[in-house]
């Protein structure tokens, strides 16, 4: 999502782990109930159902730049793309609005900042999206993670945002190889990353809002494989944001997984599902709002999130990412989600109307499309 460009991602190979479903299903159920839930005022900072859009305020591509008093009300959520740093190791964030030279429409800072508050004053959230495709971020160490929370600190502050957004990709995240609890992670980079979100909630308050935007391989991947696994071998990446998650499960707003750019990944009906199709989304967030076992560990399950902690995270357009999925594709992923309707060859484990809603890569590609993503958004929910 967090692609400038369109790129494909690397499919995990290694050991296959077997997954018992009567095990699975047992263990799922008794532990949906134990569900972390956000705040309540985490809550009353969204609309009941809301749509989130990446703006690509840093750089140029194909899809053209777009002014921030130009994006739609359609969308809730702004996030601005990228905050990057200096270096993979120095947490020292940085953001600029594109060159002139890249975007020749681009505005002044303080037609950015004053649009920004407009937006803010029509009830919309803007946030600093960290890291894409280009922005790898590692917090190896306790000063890079004081830099992290310093840095981006200062982001927000200037610009009067709302809160952070996390989108680390790549190798941002990776496991070391004794880690293999994610209710209890040992890797630096990973430990730090949570200790810096933490102070920055503790530094705006209840306000703040939290978002991040894993890739499936960091997330679902979690219930084939974690880490490198028990025998190494495995891509020590799998399931790396599954801990993140975890430890943040309270302070987080909104998880939207980016249901793109990846290859097939199995469901808990053990069944390989790929992206493009309204059953691969229904696979995807099934996992997230049933919960579901870690490397297939039924001692082992990550509990489900709150449904309005959950939106689904898609290409705008076919332009946007690999795994672009059809209007009516998105209708019946939401009908057998949030109604029990409308399901294909995938049975959710439940329904779940409070579904928050959706995100897309990207406003700027939505609009190049015609603004279809956010019409079709606005359809199913009466906005």
């Amino acid at each position: 999502m967090s692609l400038r460009f369109p790129l494909s991602k690397r499919v995990l190979t290694g050991i296959c782990v077997s997954v018992a479903t009567a095990g699975l299903l047992a263990t799922v159920s008794a532990t949906t109930a134990d569900a972390g839930t956000p705040s309540a005022t985490a809550k009353a900072a969204l609309p009941e159902h809301a749509l989130v859009g990446y703006l690509h305020s840093s750089f140029a591509n194909g899809s053209g730049y777009t002014r921030m008093a130009d994006v739609p009300d359609s969308w809730d959520i702004i996030d601005l793309a990228f905050g990057e740093p200096t270096s993979t190791t120095s947490g020292d964030i940085r953001f600029s609005l594109c060159p002139q030279t890249e975007c020749p429409n681009v505005e002044s800072e303080d037609e950015f900042k004053a649009a920004i508050k407009a937006k803010q004053a029509a009830g919309k959230k803007v946030l600093i999206s960290i890291g894409g495709q280009n922005g790898q971020v590692q917090l190896t160490t306790t000063a890079a993670r004081d830099k992290f929370v310093e840095s981006v600190g200062a982001i927000i502050d200037k610009y009067g945002l709302d809160g952070l957004d996390i989108d680390f990709e790549g190798h941002s995240l990776s496991l070391d190889d004794d880690d293999t609890d994610f209710k209890n992670p040992k890797t630096p980079a990973i430990v730090n990353l949570i200790s810096a979100v933490k102070s920055l909630k503790a530094k705006y308050g209840s306000d703040f809002t939290l978002t991040m935007a894993p890739e499936t391989f960091f997330v679902q991947l979690g219930y084939q494989f974690y880490g490198s696994g028990p025998f190494g071998g495995q891509d020590p990446r799998a399931g790396a944001y599954l801990p993140v998650i975890h430890a943040l499960r309270d302070d987080l707003t909104l998880l939207h997984v980016q249901d793109y750019n990846s290859g097939p990944i199995m469901g808990l009906d053990n069944q390989f599902h790929t992206m493009g199709s309204a059953d691969f989304h229904i696979a995807m967030t099934d996992m997230l709002l049933t919960g579901f076992p870690v490397a297939g560990d039924t001692d082992n399950v990550f509990p489900a999130l709150d449904p309005s902690q959950v939106a689904i995270g898609l290409p705008a357009s076919p332009n946007a990412g690999n795994g672009h999925t059809q209007p009516s594709e998105v209708t019946k992923t939401l009908n057998c989600l949030t109604k029990k309707t409308d399901c294909g060859g995938y049975q959710p484990h439940g329904s779940w109307p409070a579904l928050r809603g959706l995100m897309a890569w990207s406003i700027n590609w939505d609009s190049f499309n015609g603004g279809e993503f956010a019409k079709n958004f606005d359809a199913y929910y009466g906005g």
